[in-house]
């Protein structure tokens, strides 16, 4: 049987067949009838189509039923013994579990660079340091863009060594100012702001209040740029990340998956100010992403929430730009103020 139509029939989404459409998806390999018989009578020899015995059969020479039960298991008979053989050569620390339930098509497409993993563990073994993405991607496979670019997260983790290969993930660096004296601080503050208008806004009011950094997030790059700041910012000590971005629905949601890398509070005293503002209006296609909202939510007072569930409902929002410059450095002067009187 021909590889390419193994496949076409593993990924045939019914249980049964019909002649018309085992007619349809052999067309391409057989020109006659007598060549397109052969290979159904074939095919039930092996167990892979079973007669539905109702139907009957057509009555031509050789003789082919109006309809087969498929029986999948029989046509992945050689992948099964494939595996099996696979799993005991390869390196142990490789796991090729998964592909027992993902079929013979993934197992396909990812065995050359299961080989080459194989061959890498061993001749090294699980490594025991940790290297940038490209430079492990060289290493395993030869080529520095699959783990960032191709598909080499995914393989993997479907053998499960994507945690054992200690790969560093390979982002933009951190963009943020530096508060002069903050080597003498025992706690670092970090303040993450969405846009650059405002950081632009608060740059010169960093060394005035007791914050170690003023981080520009980029919008969504913050949500990967976040992982490097223990390597940027070395300092030892508790750290604290405060966020503040605009209170729509893509704002809220890029909040919510910088929390998930790293906990980051809403900056309260920046949002409550911009909801004393009035907001403005905008045509959005911005997605609601509920379990984002309701977290967003969880920070704010009765009248707030509601204020902002109502914005986030309608086409209005609450950009960062509604504090003008002096605003934003007079409540950064203030916020900082209180945090400094609270400890002592």
């Amino acid at each position: 049987m021909q590889a390419e139509f193994q496949k076409q029939l593993l990924q045939f989404p019914k249980k049964y067949m019909e002649l018309s459409e085992l007619e349809q998806l052999l067309a391409p390999f057989a020109s006659t009838y007598e060549q397109f018989a052969g290979i159904v009578r074939e095919m039930e020899e092996d167990g892979v189509l079973v007669m539905v015995k109702a139907k009957g059969r057509n009555g031509r020479n050789p003789s082919v039923a109006f309809k087969y039960q498929l029986y999948k298991p029989a046509l992945s008979k050689d992948f099964l013994e494939e595996l099996k053989r696979k799993r005991h050569t390869f390196h142990p620390s490789l796991s090729l579990e998964t592909y027992f339930r993902l079929g013979p098509t993934e197992w396909e497409r990812d065995l050359p660079f299961l080989e080459k993993i194989d061959q890498y563990l061993r001749q090294y073994g699980l490594p025991e340091d940790n290297v940038p993405a490209p430079e492990r991607s060289v290493a395993l496979v030869g080529d520095e863009k699959w783990l960032s670019e191709g598909r080499g997260k995914e393989v993997l983790e479907r053998c499960g060594l994507w945690e054992a290969m200690g790969i560093l993930p390979v982002s933009d660096p951190l963009m943020f100012a530096l508060h002069p004296g903050c080597s003498t601080f025992a706690r670092h503050r970090h303040l993450i702001v969405e846009n650059k208008t405002t950081y632009q806004a608060l740059l010169d009011e960093l060394p005035k209040t007791c914050f170690s950094t003023l981080i520009y997030g980029y919008g969504n790059k913050i949500t990967k740029n976040i992982e490097q700041l223990d390597r940027q910012f070395p300092l030892p000590g508790p750290h604290d990340l405060y966020y503040f971005g605009d209170i729509d629905r893509e704002g809220v949601a890029i909040w919510h998956r910088l929390q998930k890398q790293r906990l980051a509070a809403p900056a309260l005293v920046f949002y409550n100010a911009c909801l004393a503002k009035d907001p403005l209006q905008k045509i959005t296609a911005q997605r609601w992403q509920n379990e984002a909202v309701q977290d967003f939510l969880l920070y704010f007072d009765k009248d707030r929430k509601e204020q902002i569930h109502s914005c986030l409902n309608t086409d209005y929002y609450f950009p960062q730009e509604l504090l003008k410059t002096r605003e934003l450095q007079e409540i950064w002067r203030q916020w900082s103020w209180t945090i400094t009187t609270s400890m002592t």
